[in-house]
């Protein structure tokens, strides 16, 4: 399994965002991380995501803004 960590891609499986891409921002503790990218930015249970083995180049606590943008970079974007 992929580790939970800054930058990491994943997908949301809980939720009304369910089935769409993410990136951890920041990890909060050990139950809950801050996702951005093409979900509304949040704290979130890890339980209700799923690590890709894809990771993109942001620091922690990066804008909305750059999260997208390192996506559009990975073409992750729909």
């Amino acid at each position: 399994m992929a580790a939970i960590e800054v930058g990491r891609v994943c997908i949301k499986t809980m939720g009304r965002e369910a089935g769409k891409i993410c990136v951890i921002v920041d990890v909060i503790d050990k139950n809950f991380v801050l996702i951005d990218g093409n979900v509304k930015r949040r704290r979130c249970n890890i339980k209700h995501i799923e690590p890709t083995e894809k990771k993109v180049d942001i620091k922690k606590g990066a804008s909305t803004e750059e999260v997208k943008l390192a996506l559009d970079a990975a073409g992750l974007l729909k």
